[in-house]
């Protein structure tokens, strides 16, 4: 399909140019001469961001080493991360001629093993992997417009899919609820297939993730705390200083990692506990802030872009990418429009595809997201 500011001439002057998040294609234009020199710059960048994100037990979230020798001299230190969710100025031509014609990530087929769905949501993606999914959007049925079902899926290779999630909000709920569910024909509370949900305050500015253990307020004190609920991740949604007219700031709380790779596990038992206050209160140990990223402004288009290397094609102000303000290079997710109702989601390590799922459904329904 057509990637760049190109296919988006007509959305862009439909929809008013401020709020257009479009999509470029590689810059093909890269310096060869600058190249190496920046790259010894962005391996000295990494190794202090990783004795950062050691402190905070995140380190493996950039997997820098170990597979340093294949790699050719002129790409980037992080190239294996996924040579494609690099932007254009941090790989040179040559390198990206070459990841195009290397395997990508997906071939590394039994790296994403999805036999048992409930225990494959929750578990991170593999370092150095991206896990390269769909989001569908089925709004059939009587009250198709309020309450579409979102259904996620796996992209395989040669165009299969592999269903993963399904999501839908409740209808007898006074603040905006999804239950998320491994069954797509079983989208009830008390099913076996329940997961997870996602919950917004009042407002529809904050949204909680939770799997599918026990609320505290909802039992005796004398339960035991491995079958309370997890929580996996917190949104909030800011306008920013341009009020409606700019790209809104999303800022993503999730679960620390432990020094084995495993998600720190955060059972609030009260308000105070909970991700949303921890983040509040600047009581941020164990847990990873993450932001989406600034579109830049782009003159030509009159609109604001962002690099999606061809996995968004449809301009959207819905179009995000997550990333730790310590590495911007490292997209931990994006999510963007490819057709009227499909997005593609893509995630990295320390995310899951539960976490993932539940940030785009929020992003669909925030009141800040789709003005």
């Amino acid at each position: 399909g057509i990637d760049g500011p190109a296919a988006f001439q007509d959305d862009v002057q439909k929809i008013g140019s401020q709020v257009q998040i479009l999509t470029v294609g590689q810059s093909s234009h890269d310096e060869d001469d600058g190249e190496k020199m920046a790259s010894g710059q962005q391996q000295q960048s990494k190794q202090d961001l990783r004795t950062a994100m050691q402190k905070k037990g995140i380190s493996s979230s950039m997997n820098f080493d170990e597979e340093e020798d294949e790699e050719d001299e002129d790409s980037s230190s992080s190239s294996q991360l996924n040579s494609n969710t690099r932007p254009g100025s941090a790989t040179s031509k040559k390198s990206n001629k070459e990841a195009a014609s290397a395997p990508s990530p997906s071939t590394n087929e039994p790296l994403i093993d999805v036999d048992d769905l409930e225990e494959f949501a929750v578990r991170p993606a593999p370092q150095g992997v991206t896990v390269k999914c769909r989001i569908t959007r089925d709004k059939k049925g009587m009250d198709r417009g309020m309450y579409p079902t979102y259904y996620l899926h796996l992209e395989r290779e040669h165009g299969k899919k592999v269903f993963l999630l399904a999501g839908r909000k409740r209808k007898k709920s006074k603040t905006s609820n999804y239950l998320i569910s491994i069954d797509p024909t079983d989208l009830s509370r008390g099913g076996e297939s329940f997961i997870g949900k996602l919950r917004s305050n009042l407002m529809g500015t904050k949204f909680t993730v939770y799997d599918n253990g026990v609320n505290p307020m909802k039992t005796t004190s004398s339960l035991e705390a491995s079958i309370l609920r997890q929580e996996l991740a917190a949104i909030c949604y800011e306008t920013n200083v341009l009020g409606f007219k700019g790209p809104r700031k999303m800022s993503v709380i999730i679960p620390g990692m432990n020094m084995d790779h495993e998600r720190v596990s955060i059972r609030p038992r009260n308000e105070h506990e909970t991700l949303l206050a921890r983040w509040q209160n600047k009581n941020t140990e164990s847990v990873i802030e993450l932001h989406n990223k600034t579109p830049v402004w782009n003159d030509d288009t009159q609109s604001y872009v962002l690099n999606f290397h061809g996995r968004v094609t449809q301009a959207s102000v819905k179009n995000f990418q997550i990333i730790h303000d310590n590495d911007p290079d490292y997209i931990v997710m994006q999510f963007g429009r490819v057709a009227e109702d499909v997005f593609t989601m893509d995630y990295n390590y320390p995310m899951c595809a539960l976490q993932a799922f539940a940030i785009a459904l929020s992003s669909f329904d925030s009141k800040l997201a789709c003005e």
